[in-house]
């Protein structure tokens, strides 16, 4: 796993050891910034599920403004830590460690970026979506993207689907304010 492009392209990130854990792939990742590269540089973006750090380590990487990091897994928050200790400083990012409705419930302001990447089998996700929605997280350009094993198939109040992509066995569903 590594930085693809920008700042810290290049820059090799500590993966997980453990079963279960389940990073974005590079490809995955490379796709999904051609994507929304356009709204990436001086973007305020939140890694819900942050895991590793990858994806708001990219954002930083490719000139976002700030990026706040949540998970509740301890392990991860470990190895999130040590792959920012790999930036060379100036960057603005925050870290929490909590259970994600504890997150969302406790934020101030709008992000311009949300990355959703729950366990695939959890419904943390869609409460994710219906959460940002309810407490209007998403800035008025915003966009929140969603990784899955499986095309998302309901509605979510306040947010509209308006893409969804399809890597292998990865879906990205892409979320803007109604």
């Amino acid at each position: 796993m590594r930085v693809i492009s920008g700042k810290y392209r290049g820059l090799k990130l500590a993966e997980f050891g453990a079963d279960g854990i389940r990073p974005t792939a590079d490809r995955v990742k490379e796709s999904l910034f051609n994507i929304i590269y356009h709204k990436v540089a001086g973007a305020v973006a939140l890694d819900l599920f942050c895991g590793s750090g990858s994806l708001g380590i990219e954002c930083l990487s490719r000139g976002a403004e700030f990026v706040r990091f949540n998970d509740v897994s301890p392990e991860s928050v470990k190895v999130l830590k040590s792959n920012l200790a790999k930036l060379k400083g100036g960057e603005r990012y925050a870290v929490t460690t909590l259970d994600y409705k504890a997150c969302l419930e406790g934020l101030k302001g709008q992000f311009d970026l949300i990355f959703i990447d729950p366990p695939y089998a959890s419904e943390a996700g869609k409460d994710s979506l219906s959460l940002i929605a309810k407490r209007g997280l998403l800035s008025e350009d915003g966009v929140a993207i969603y990784e899955r094993d499986r095309a998302f198939q309901s509605k979510t109040e306040g947010l509209e689907l308006f893409d969804e992509r399809r890597y292998g066995k990865t879906y990205l569903s892409f979320f803007k304010k109604l």
